[in-house]
C-alpha cells in the first residue's frame, strides 16, 4: 500500500488547532464545494517561494466555493520555526486570509500521507480525493512555473468535470518528522507519477 493517500480515498477527519485560536476539523468546512488540504510550514524555501501564490489562489478560488487549509506537521525540536507561536507570525505577515493550523503529534500527516511541504489535496463536496500533488512545476519562483496542475484541476472539478491532471509529485522539502534524519521518507513513500 502506498503511504500517500490514493485517488478517490475520503479525507481523513483531524481536530487541529489554528494560529486564530480556534479549532478546525472537516466538519470546519461543511459548505465548500472542494476543500484543499496543503501541508505547509514556516521555514521550506518552497513554501516560502509558494506563499503568495496560496494567498492569491484562495482569493481566486473562495468565493467559487472552495475552502483551504494549511497543515504544519513538522518537528519542531530542529525547527524550531515551526512552532505554533512561530506560525501565528508568518501567518499575520504574511495576511493569510485561509486556515493554517499545527499538527504537532504528526498523525494527520501521517494519515494524509504527506509527502512534501507544500503538499496539496483537493476533495470534493463528498470530501474524495480528486487531485493530489504540487501546485505547479516551480514553487520557487512563480515567474519560472510552466504549469499550473492545481489551478487546473480546480477549474475542472468546478465545471463538473475530471482534472486534467489528478496526480503529480509534490515538489518541496520532505515532511520533518519526529526522531528521523532530516531527509527521511517512510520506507513505502514513492513518488505519485
Amino acid at each position: 500500500m502506498a503511504f500517500t493517500l490514493q485517488l478517490g480515498a475520503p479525507a481523513p477527519d483531524f481536530d487541529l488547532p489554528g494560529v486564530d485560536g480556534k479549532r478546525y476539523s472537516l466538519a470546519s468546512f461543511t459548505d465548500a464545494r472542494l476543500l484543499i488540504v496543503v501541508f505547509s510550514c514556516n521555514h521550506c524555501p518552497s513554501v516560502i517561494g509558494s506563499e503568495d501564490r496560496m494567498n492569491a489562489l484562495y482569493a481566486r478560488y473562495a468565493p467559487q466555493g472552495v475552502a483551504m487549509i494549511a497543515i504544519n506537521a513538522n518537528e519542531t525540536a530542529n525547527h524550531p520555526t515551526d512552532t505554533l507561536e512561530h506560525m501565528k507570525q508568518r501567518a499575520k505577515d504574511k495576511g493569510f486570509r485561509f486556515s493554517y493550523v499545527r499538527d504537532d503529534s504528526q498523525e494527520v500527516a501521517l494519515a494524509y500521507g504527506a509527502l512534501r511541504t507544500p503538499h496539496f489535496y483537493v476533495f470534493d463536496a463528498q470530501r474524495r480525493l480528486r487531485y493530489t500533488g504540487r501546485m505547479d512545476n516551480n514553487p520557487k519562483d512563480a515567474a519560472k512555473a510552466t504549469t499550473h496542475e492545481l489551478a487546473d484541476a480546480l477549474d475542472a472539478l468546478l465545471a463538473g468535470k475530471e482534472p486534467p491532471v489528478a496526480a503529480t509529485n509534490p515538489l518541496g522539502c520532505n515532511v520533518k518528522w519526529k526522531d528521523r534524519p532530516g531527509h527521511w521518507m517512510p520506507p513505502d513513500a514513492c513518488d505519485l507519477v
